[in-house]
C-alpha cells in the first residue's frame, strides 16, 4: 500500500491488495496511471464515472461518523448541505454533537426539481422556522441547485464571508448532491470539471477529500451519513432512476373519496379512510414524474397490489416478498404526508388516512410546505 496515494473520487486510500477492500485499484492499472501522471481513481470510482456501475462496501455509518469526528476539533466553517426535496431525509441526528461550536451554514440543494410556483421566500422562511426547531441556529441559508449551477457564485461569497480563513467542511446525508457541489466550485475557480465521483447511488465519499483554497486551507468533501430510512436504500440501483427526481416536479392532483386509494408505482399506497366534508378531496402528489399513480377502491387495493406489483405498479421491478406497512394520519391543518426519500402528498385539513410503504422507511406529517 502506498500511504501518499488517495483516490480523487472518492477519498480513499489507494491499495493494490484486497480487492474488496476500499481503495483497490489493480497495480497494472495504477502504474498505468502514474505513468499517464493524471488524476489516480480506485477502481470503485473508475467503474462508477465510466459504466454506472456501483460496487458495493463494508463501510458503516460508524466508520462515517468517525471521519467526521475531526470536525469540533478544528475551527472551521461548516456547510450543512440538504435535499430541499428531502429536508426530512437529509436530516443529521445530534449534528451539533459533530460540529461543536463551529459556524453552520445551512445550503438547501436541488431547487431545480421543485415546482416553478413555489416562492423561494416561502421556502426560505420555512428553511428558517425548521432548523430553529431543530436548534440548528445557522448562520445563514442559501438556496442553490448544484446540478444546475444555480447560486453557485453566491454561494462561493458566502463561503469567503464566513470561514474567515478557515477550512470548509462540507457535510450531508447521502445523495443530497455534496460531490456536485463541489465539483460546480472547483470548475468555477480553476476551471477543472468532474474530478470528485459524482452518482445517484448512496454513499459515493469514501472519505475526507481536500481541495486546496487560495490561502493554504482546504474545502472539505465529507463521507455521506447513511439515512436507512429513505427509499433510495430499499431500492435496487436500476430503480432509482424511477424513485429520485432529475427534473422539475409536475404536481398531479387526484379528486379522491371515502374508501379510495393512489398507488405511487409499487413503492407507496394512500388511502383516504375518512374525510370532513361530503365532497371529494382534492389530493396533490410530488414525486418524479416518470412514477406511475394509480387510482382505485381501497377495497381492491390488496389484490391489485398482489397481482400487479414489478409490472403494473413499479418500481420495485420484481415481485415483493414483504407486506407494505402502514402508517396512519389525521390532518389538523393543510399537511403534508413525507415519504423520506420519495416525496410527499398534500392534504386538505380533516382527512383521515393511511400511508403504506416499505418496512423501514420513514413516513411523517408536517405542515404542508407549498
Amino acid at each position: 500500500m502506498d500511504d501518499l496515494l488517495y483516490c480523487v473520487g472518492c477519498g480513499s486510500r489507494i491499495q493494490t491488495i484486497d480487492k474488496k477492500a476500499i481503495g483497490y485499484i489493480p497495480k497494472a492499472a495504477l502504474d498505468k496511471q502514474l505513468e499517464s501522471d493524471k488524476d489516480i481513481y480506485c477502481q470503485r470510482c473508475f467503474r462508477l464515472r465510466h459504466y454506472n456501475e456501483i460496487i458495493p462496501t463494508s463501510l458503516t455509518n460508524e466508520d462515517f461518523l468517525n471521519v467526521l469526528s475531526e470536525i469540533k476539533n478544528k475551527h472551521s466553517l461548516v456547510v450543512y448541505l440538504i435535499d430541499i426535496f428531502d429536508f426530512n431525509g437529509s436530516l443529521i441526528p445530534n449534528l451539533r454533537n459533530l460540529i461543536g461550536e463551529n459556524d453552520l451554514l445551512l445550503v438547501a440543494n436541488k431547487i431545480d426539481v421543485l415546482p416553478h410556483s413555489i416562492k423561494l421566500k416561502r421556502i426560505v422562511d420555512w428553511l428558517q422556522n425548521t432548523a430553529q426547531i431543530k436548534q440548528l441556529n445557522p448562520i445563514d441559508i442559501a438556496l442553490i441547485s448544484a446540478k444546475k449551477s444555480t447560486n453557485i457564485s453566491h454561494l462561493m461569497n458566502l463561503l469567503e464571508k464566513y470561514r474567515q480563513g478557515n477550512d470548509v467542511y462540507i457535510i450531508g446525508t447521502t445523495n443530497v448532491g455534496k460531490s456536485t457541489l463541489i465539483n460546480q466550485i472547483i470548475q468555477k475557480s480553476s476551471g477543472l470539471s468532474s474530478v470528485i465521483t459524482v452518482s445517484k447511488f448512496p454513499g459515493t465519499t469514501l472519505d475526507n477529500i481536500k481541495i486546496p483554497l487560495n490561502d493554504g486551507h482546504y474545502l472539505i468533501d465529507t463521507p455521506g451519513i447513511i439515512q436507512s430510512g429513505q427509499i433510495a436504500h430499499k431500492l435496487q440501483p436500476e430503480e432509482l432512476k424511477y424513485a429520485i427526481p432529475q427534473k422539475e416536479i409536475k404536481p398531479k392532483t387526484y379528486q379522491l373519496n371515502e374508501g379510495q386509494t393512489l398507488f405511487v408505482g409499487g413503492l407507496v399506497r394512500l388511502d383516504i379512510v375518512k374525510k370532513d366534508t361530503n365532497n371529494r378531496v382534492g389530493i396533490t402528489s410530488y414525486f418524479e414524474n416518470n412514477l406511475y399513480l394509480h387510482r382505485t377502491k381501497t377495497i381492491n387495493a390488496n389484490n391489485i397490489y398482489q397481482k400487479h406489483v414489478g409490472e403494473l405498479l413499479k418500481p420495485p421491478t420484481n415481485k415483493v416478498d414483504f407486506d407494505l406497512v402502514a402508517h396512519k394520519f389525521i390532518t389538523k391543518e393543510k399537511s403534508d404526508l413525507v415519504i423520506e426519500g420519495l416525496g410527499w402528498f398534500t392534504l386538505p385539513k380533516g382527512i383521515q388516512a393511511t400511508v403504506w410503504s416499505f418496512p423501514g422507511v420513514n413516513v411523517l406529517i408536517r405542515t404542508a410546505l407549498i
